[in-house]
């Protein structure tokens, strides 16, 4: 599990090391040419449960931590689903169906 720390608050978000990677590579691409889009993921039991969701806009800051030291290959598939996501009202959606 990595973590994305979002916002000058540095709020942490932890994401599958796989699904991170592919999370970094579409954010990159999205905020390259100022595309702000929304993420949203479930939260942990231990935070409380429920939803989450973070706009993500090319002024926010952005922190990647992996835990791993070895990089996931890159599944092209899933860069484009989640790259079709990010351009649809719902945004990203981290969850079971996200991680398979």
């Amino acid at each position: 599990m990595g973590t994305l720390f979002y916002g000058a608050s540095r709020t942490p978000i932890r994401i599958d090391d796989r699904i991170l990677r592919h999370l970094k590579l579409v954010a990159t691409s999205k905020l390259r040419r100022n595309e702000p889009f929304l993420i949203s993921w479930h939260d942990a039991a231990e935070v409380g449960g429920g939803r989450s969701s973070i706009w993500v806009h090319p002024a926010c800051d952005l922190h990647y931590k992996f835990d791993g030291n070895s990089q996931a290959a890159i599944d092209q598939e899933l860069i484009e689903a989640m790259s079709l996501a990010a351009n649809a009202a719902r945004g990203i959606e981290i969850d079971e169906a996200t991680l398979r």
